[in-house]
């Protein structure tokens, strides 16, 4: 079969579970593919996988790589390519989470839900309202743990590519850090419905979703001034894990990427 012969036939059944082995993420080039650290300890250890046996390796760029294993060690993996396809778990809408520390360890389930959605990008911000203020030592800890949720959730759920967890910035700074695309930043105290200021042609959206007890009225009049656009979710009170899957949800649905 010829690597591009599956673009042009019609999906079938039998043809998407081909496609649903094992997923990793590694280097390819050609006809060869090669996965290392931790996931080849996983793949010959965890998993037992050996010399004939399947899996999808994506080269982090958007495109999936069928590929049989050629020989399986704890070092690394190497593999040869079947056949390649565009990763269909990409969304064409580039997608931005600002989202303000929440307490305890909500932020791991935001992080792995926001990814398995579809967000290009999650970016942590510490706002006026946050009672989490992590000095900089332990917040590089808990952003390289966020990195990691990424990259599980984005294995798991068949992304193209691994979204990247940011640094801790401010919220002035996150607001400064918009500057193309559609900006929204979910608003306690009203704001308009996503179907009336989101079109569905939309490419990028950067939206803000505050901590518990949501934004100061000065953080929404530097948002607006920004020209990000205050929305809302409806007339219940979300809590702040439940809000950015809410968001994300129903843009990815309005831009025709759910």
């Amino acid at each position: 079969m010829k690597l591009n012969e599956s673009f042009e036939k019609t999906i079938t059944s039998e043809d998407v579970e081909r496609w649903r082995y094992p997923r990793f993420f590694g280097e390819n080039s050609g006809e060869a593919a090669v996965i290392t650290g931790p996931d080849a300890v996983h793949i010959s250890r965890v998993l037992r996988m050996r010399a004939g046996d399947l899996a999808v390796v994506c080269d982090g760029a958007g495109t999936d790589c069928l590929s049989r294993i050629v020989t399986a060690a704890e070092s690394a993996v190497e593999l040869e390519i079947i056949d390649r396809r565009p990763s269909e778990g990409e969304p064409r809408l580039k997608l931005r989470l600002f989202q303000c520390l929440p307490k305890s360890d909500k932020m791991d389930f935001i992080v792995q839900k926001a990814v398995e959605l579809g967000a290009s990008e999650i970016i942590p911000v510490i706002s006026k309202r946050c009672v989490s203020r992590p000095d900089p030592k332990t917040a590089a800890k808990k952003t390289e743990r966020w990195q990691r949720i990424a990259e599980e959730a984005a294995k798991q759920c068949g992304r193209g590519r691994i979204p990247g967890v940011g640094e801790l910035m401010t919220f002035r700074e996150a607001v400064k850090a918009h500057s193309t695309g559609t900006g929204l930043f979910f608003y306690e105290c009203g704001g308009a419905r996503l179907n009336d200021i989101v079109s569905p042609d939309c490419a990028e959206a950067d939206i803000y979703i505050g901590s518990e007890g949501g934004f100061e009225a000065e953080e929404a009049e530097l948002a607006r001034a920004a020209g990000i656009v205050p929305a809302t979710l409806g007339t219940r009170i979300l809590r702040c894990e439940t809000a950015p899957v809410a968001a994300i949800a129903v843009l990815m649905n309005i831009t025709n990427n759910m």
